[in-house]
C-alpha cells in the first residue's frame, strides 16, 4: 500500500478549499461575537471520564481512545466539543449569570456520521448556559438560520423534534422504560415493523403512541394531530407548548415537525432540532437543549446550543474567487525590501520569486508586479 494514502473517510484539504473553510471560519466567529458570544478553546483530548460525561453511549463508540503515557490512563480525542464547553461553563467560569460561549475545532469520529460525511469534521459552535427559557432556544435557532445565511444559504429546512415526548412515554410505562434503547434505535430509523414486534406487552395507549410517533412528521399541523393521537400526559402536552411557541416564532423560515427524530436523546432534555439545506444529504447544523450535562462537572445549568461542520457547509459554496497579488523579483536592495514591506502593510499580497523558479499558486492572480524603471520601484500592471 503507498506510504501517501490517507485513513478511509479522512482527507487533506487544499488550498482554495482550505480558504473557503477559513474565510468561514472567520465570518461565523465575527457574527457569534456580535451576538455576545466569547470564545473559548477546548484540548484536542481529555481524561476519558471528563470527555464523555452526560454524553452517552453514541459519543462513546465514536471517540477514538489511547493511553496516556505519562498517567497510564485512559484519554479520549474529542469527538465533539459541546460537553467541553459545558465542563468550562460550569467548572472553570462557574458565573452565575447567563453565559454566552462559542468554538471552532477539529474533532476525530470513528466512524462517519452519514453519507459522504468525514471522519475529521471542523466544528463550530455557540452555546447559551443559565437561562431555562424558550427565549434561549429561540436565540439560537436564529443564530444557526443567520451563521447559514453567512455562507450565501436562504433556502434552510429546520426539523424540530422535542425529547420530552419519548421521556413521558416511558416513564409512564415500566415495560417500555426497560426497552428505552431499542425504542431509541427504533424510531430513529422509523422501524415500524420491529416497533411492533418490541412493543407487544407495552400498555395499550403507551404501544399505540409509539406507533403513532414515526409518522407524526410535516408541518405545524402536525402538533395538532399528536395532541389527540397520544396520550393526555403532562410532560407530552408541556414538550407539544413548546415546540408550537418555536415553530410559530421562527416564522416565515421553513420549518418541520419529527416526533420521532431523537438522535442524541441522551444527550439532550428538551427541544432539539437539525438544519437541513439542499445539496447535502446529512443534516448541516444540529442542536438543542441539554439541561443535565453540566451536572456531572459539579454544577447544573439550562444549557442549549448548536454545532455544523464548516467543511460540510463550505461543499455548498462556489469555488473561491483567486486574490489578486503582487509579483516582486528577488533581491537584497533596501528599496525594494521597503516597497514589498509597505505594499503588505497596507493590505496587499505580495509573492517574491525565488531565483530560478516561477511561482505557482491556485489562490492567486498576480495581475500586477514590482518592476524598477530605471530610477525607483514601481507597480506596474501585467497581462
Amino acid at each position: 500500500m503507498p506510504n501517501w494514502l490517507l485513513p478511509e473517510s479522512i482527507a487533506d484539504v487544499l488550498p482554495s478549499e482550505a480558504r473557503k473553510i477559513e474565510d468561514l471560519r472567520r465570518v461565523l466567529l465575527d457574527n457569534f461575537r456580535r451576538y455576545g458570544y466569547e470564545l473559548v478553546m477546548p484540548p484536542l483530548l481529555e481524561y476519558i471520564e471528563s470527555l464523555l460525561t452526560g454524553a452517552g453511549q453514541d459519543m462513546d463508540l465514536r471517540t477514538f481512545k489511547l493511553v496516556d503515557q505519562l498517567s497510564g490512563r485512559t484519554m479520549g480525542v474529542r469527538a465533539d466539543m459541546t460537553t467541553q464547553v459545558a465542563r468550562i461553563d460550569a467548572h472553570l467560569l462557574n458565573r452565575v449569570s447567563v453565559t454566552r460561549l462559542c468554538y471552532a475545532g477539529s474533532v476525530l469520529h470513528t466512524r462517519p456520521s452519514g453519507l459522504q460525511a468525514t471522519r475529521e469534521p471542523i466544528q463550530i459552535g455557540a452555546e447559551i448556559y443559565g437561562h431555562a427559557g424558550l427565549e434561549a432556544d429561540a436565540e439560537i435557532q436564529e443564530l444557526v438560520i443567520a451563521s447559514l445565511s453567512l455562507a450565501n444559504i436562504s433556502e434552510v429546512r429546520l426539523d424540530l423534534c422535542h425529547v420530552g415526548v419519548l421521556r413521558a412515554l416511558l416513564e409512564s410505562d415500566p415495560q417500555a422504560k426497560k426497552r428505552e434503547a431499542e425504542l431509541f434505535t427504533l424510531l430513529g430509523s422509523k422501524d415500524l415493523p420491529a416497533l411492533e414486534l418490541i412493543t407487544n406487552n407495552f400498555s395499550p395507549d403507551v404501544r399505540n403512541a409509539l406507533l403513532e410517533l414515526p409518522n407524526l412528521y410535516g408541518d405545524i399541523s402536525v402538533l395538532g394531530r399528536a395532541r389527540k393521537l397520544l396520550p393526555q400526559l403532562s410532560g407530552i402536552a408541556s414538550a407539544l407548548d413548546e415546540l408550537e411557541y418555536l415553530v410559530k416564532l421562527l416564522g416565515n423560515t421553513h420549518v418541520t415537525v419529527d416526533l420521532a427524530d431523537y438522535r442524541g436523546y441522551h444527550y439532550h432534555s428538551g427541544v432539539m432540532f437539525n438544519a437541513f439545506v439542499p445539496g447535502l444529504p446529512n443534516a448541516v447544523a444540529r442542536g438543542g437543549r441539554y439541561d443535565h450535562v453540566g451536572e456531572a462537572f459539579g454544577r447544573a445549568r439550562p444549557a442549549t446550543g448548536f454545532s455544523l461542520d464548516l467543511r460540510e457547509l463550505a461543499r455548498l459554496m462556489p469555488v473561491a474567487e483567486r486574490k489578486d497579488a503582487i509579483l516582486a523579483p528577488w533581491s537584497q536592495d533596501s528599496s525594494l525590501l521597503k516597497k514589498i514591506k509597505d505594499l503588505r502593510g497596507a493590505g496587499e499580497v505580495v509573492i517574491q520569486s525565488l531565483p530560478g523558479h516561477e511561482s505557482e499558486q491556485d489562490e492567486f492572480d498576480c495581475n500586477r508586479a514590482v518592476v524598477f524603471d530605471g530610477s525607483q520601484w514601481i507597480l506596474k500592471n501585467v497581462g
